[in-house]
């Protein structure tokens, strides 16, 4: 039986991580643009995560695991498997807490990313496959005694993503919905959690990308599945599977899942840029991809949350993927 997180838990991990990250603002957002796309009696209000340090909330759930290590744990260090963004995160974790990171990259990682892991100081080994790269991690952990920390499983990490959603709630706890994004479900399970524990009646939509619909399949086969194949512009929201952890918080917490299209992601990138004169990722456009999209008469004339989780992309990659 997996347990649900509470609010002294979520609370607590905060209260460890705060001296390591930053409290990151929630703007309301008002535009002609956005106003043609949802409608004048829709109230958008942004939790602009992407000014996290390392540019995403993976920072939050990768601090919380390493400050939970004993100290013999510390000392063999930590490893992980990321495309980009957990590693950029690990790395900054393992330098802030003077602990070795090994990570490991997906040989399809932006240069952007894997720039910014190094500059935290953390050895980046590349890997072809995402298979490849957790059979190595297997590898440091084996052979070296090193913490795997995962990308977006476990109860330290989902306690971390909850943290996110339990300032968004004190910030602008009169709202009526939140929209967030999934990749493997970590960030969706705690903000999830934290939201129903501060405001029950909330309503809570994920948001997955039509090529990488994970969730969405667990869902309707009542367990955790993985896919063979995923085609989506958004690398953040690529795992190929989901853990049992994240499926049942998931599971219990989140009113709605739908799904988005790269077009839409691509429309709603270029409007965050033309707007709010932010230059996300794909995956920190979904939220607000979906609110222009699939959810837009089911918001009309509501107050909604849309996260912008983060953005690590640089300027020839935005300029490319947003105009494609």
């Amino acid at each position: 039986m997996i347990e649900d997180l509470t609010l002294d838990e979520i609370e607590a991990t905060l209260e460890r991580i705060n001296p390591y990250i930053v409290t990151t603002p929630v703007h309301r957002w008002r535009g002609t643009r956005l106003e043609r796309c949802i409608g004048a009696d829709t109230e958008v209000h942004l939790k602009l995560e992407l000014f996290q340090v390392t540019g995403t909330f993976k920072a939050r759930g990768a601090l919380n695991v390493m400050l939970n290590l004993s100290d013999s744990e510390k000392r063999c260090g930590v490893t992980a498997v990321s495309a980009g963004n957990h590693a950029i995160a690990v790395a900054y974790a393992a330098q802030v807490l003077d602990v070795s990171a090994k990570v490991v990259m997906l040989r399809s990682a932006n240069q952007f990313r894997i720039d910014a892991a190094l500059a935290y100081g953390a050895e980046v080994e590349m890997a072809e496959n995402g298979a490849v790269a957790f059979e190595r991690a297997a590898e440091l952990v084996a052979d070296e005694g090193r913490t795997l920390v995962h990308p977006f499983d476990g109860r330290d990490i989902s306690l971390g993503t909850a943290t996110v959603g339990l300032e968004w709630l004190r910030q602008s706890p009169q709202l009526d919905a939140i929209v967030v994004p999934i990749g493997g479900g970590g960030l969706l399970s705690g903000i999830a959690s934290a939201a129903k524990l501060l405001a029950p009646q909330i309503e809570v939509f994920g948001v997955e990308p039509v090529g990488a619909d994970t969730m969405m399949r667990s869902f309707a086969a009542g367990e955790p599945v993985r896919m063979d194949e995923i085609d989506t512009i958004a690398d953040s929201l690529a795992p190929p599977f989901t853990t049992p952890m994240t499926f049942t918080f998931c599971q219990r917490h989140v009113d709605e899942l739908v799904l988005i299209t790269d077009d839409q992601m691509r429309q709603a990138m270029r409007l965050l840029f033309d707007e709010m004169k932010l230059a996300v990722e794909p995956a920190g456009a979904a939220a607000t991809a979906a609110i222009c999209g699939p959810l837009r008469e089911k918001l009309q004339g509501r107050r909604v949350g849309a996260i912008v989780c983060g953005s690590n992309i640089d300027e020839v990659s935005f300029s490319a993927l947003s105009n494609a």
